[in-house]
């Protein structure tokens, strides 16, 4: 099969021929439809990790149809169009006991410790990780299984801050930020989204999203935004998509006592003084069954994606174009 490969830590992708995976027991084989390049996958190829085993797979975002079964997989056959749940965790923790296999050892996620999606075929290990998602979009559903997920997990755990009227504001409206402004509004109608970023054209697409309100980066960004929160009180619940020095200050600066910050940006900023009883959290992508109900919300069309298709070949444009901010639709590998 073919299959985009990182040979060497910030090195250029090499497209090569590798052998088709082979399914045994409770394996199951995935003949990729769509593949959703994250920001993720980009820092994990730049940076040496001296457990990642080179040449690698990165691709953790996988829809595709099942090509193979294991004689021990029931409940799905062949044809079947299924999501991936990527953060595949040891099964025996207490973490994972608890469903939260995304904060088990990395090592084990696909596209990271065991190779991924940006490949014809993917080997998924137990069927345990897999959906199917017959009635929907492939293509659309890629990008929710990470930038989505994220999101959704990241307001889901400040719903309780979120009482009518109170202030969410979305810094950063990339990939995730996307998807966070459209959540907050579907989870609680009434409270007041303020999506914030230092590109206007990201902010305009803010306004089609449902914000209710749109501020540019900047000096006066703070101040503008304490002004949209509820009187005295700050903005209840910030997410911060981008982590870097800059955003963590202006989270400090806008948030009220008692005030919830969510970092999923992988910017690695430093965390400065906080109001009284602040807390902050680095919300770290998504559980099994928070991806079906993220999955259940778009199927009822209350979430809209906006994705791009890329062949295989082109992945290193794809991600010249991420890095360099060209692109505002959410890139899909198609291989």
């Amino acid at each position: 099969m073919k299959a985009a490969r990182i040979h060497w830590p910030g090195k250029p992708f090499q497209i090569d021929e590798v052998p088709t995976p082979q399914v045994k027991g409770g394996q199951t084989l995935i003949k990729v439809v769509a593949s959703y390049v994250c920001s993720s996958d980009i820092d994990l190829v730049k940076r040496e990790r001296s457990w990642a085993k080179m040449p690698m797979i990165p691709g953790h975002n996988v829809t595709g149809i099942i090509e193979d079964i294991g004689p021990d997989v029931t409940g799905f056959k062949k044809g079947d169009m299924v999501a991936v749940y990527g953060a595949w965790g040891c099964g025996v923790c207490h973490l994972c006991r608890q469903g939260d296999e995304q904060l088990c050892d990395p090592k084990k996620w696909v596209g990271f410790g065991v190779d991924g999606g940006y490949a014809e075929y993917l080997l998924v290990p137990e069927q345990r990780h897999l959906i199917k998602i017959d009635e929907l979009d492939p293509f659309e559903v890629s990008p929710l299984l990470d930038a989505g997920l994220t999101a959704y997990r990241a307001i889901k755990q400040n719903l309780a801050l979120l009482y009518p009227g109170a202030s969410i504001a979305v810094l950063g409206v990339g990939n995730i930020g996307y998807y966070a402004v459209q959540i907050a509004k579907v989870l609680n109608p009434e409270a007041k989204v303020t999506a914030v970023d230092i590109l206007q054209e990201r902010l305009s697409l803010a306004v089609k999203l449902g914000s209710d309100y749109q501020v540019e980066a900047g000096s006066k960004a703070a101040k503008k935004l304490r002004e949209i929160s509820a009187p005295g009180g700050g903005v209840q619940v910030i997410i911060d998509t981008v982590g870097s020095n800059k955003t963590l200050e202006m989270a400090a600066q806008i948030a009220g006592k008692r005030s919830s910050i969510a970092i999923v940006g992988l910017a690695q900023g430093s965390i400065p003084r906080l109001p009284a009883e602040c807390r902050i959290s680095n919300s770290i992508w998504g559980t099994y069954n928070e991806m079906r109900e993220l999955l259940s919300m778009y199927s009822n069309r209350k979430i809209k994606c906006m994705i791009k298709r890329f062949p295989l070949d082109s992945i290193n444009d794809v991600f010249q174009l991420i890095e360099t901010k060209q692109l505002q639709e959410q890139a899909v590998i198609t291989p």
